[in-house]
């Protein structure tokens, strides 16, 4: 498979995402979700950029990001598309 397949199928899942309801999802899967996404958009998180305010949302998004920092973009990406392609078959 091409990278351009790969990126293709990412905006894919990137638009079929953008169709569901937040509201319906757990929790831990828009966690799940945004981590990967924001691994396969902006790469590894730089733990000195995180934010420093205490906001209890954004730390649970900071810390979902940082325990798949170790992923690169395409295996992000990869498991993004996956993860949305499954729920959009519930």
């Amino acid at each position: 498979m091409t990278q351009k397949d790969l990126n293709t199928r990412f905006e894919e899942a990137v638009a079929l995402a953008d169709e569901m309801s937040q509201s319906e999802l757990p929790q831990d899967v828009q966690l799940r979700l945004y981590a990967y996404y924001k691994q396969a958009t902006a790469g590894t998180l730089d733990p000195l950029k995180a934010t420093n305010t205490f906001d209890l949302r954004n730390a649970f998004k900071t810390n979902a990001w940082m325990q798949i920092s170790h992923l690169t973009s395409d295996e992000a990406k990869e498991l993004y598309i996956e993860a949305i392609l499954a729920l959009s078959k519930k």
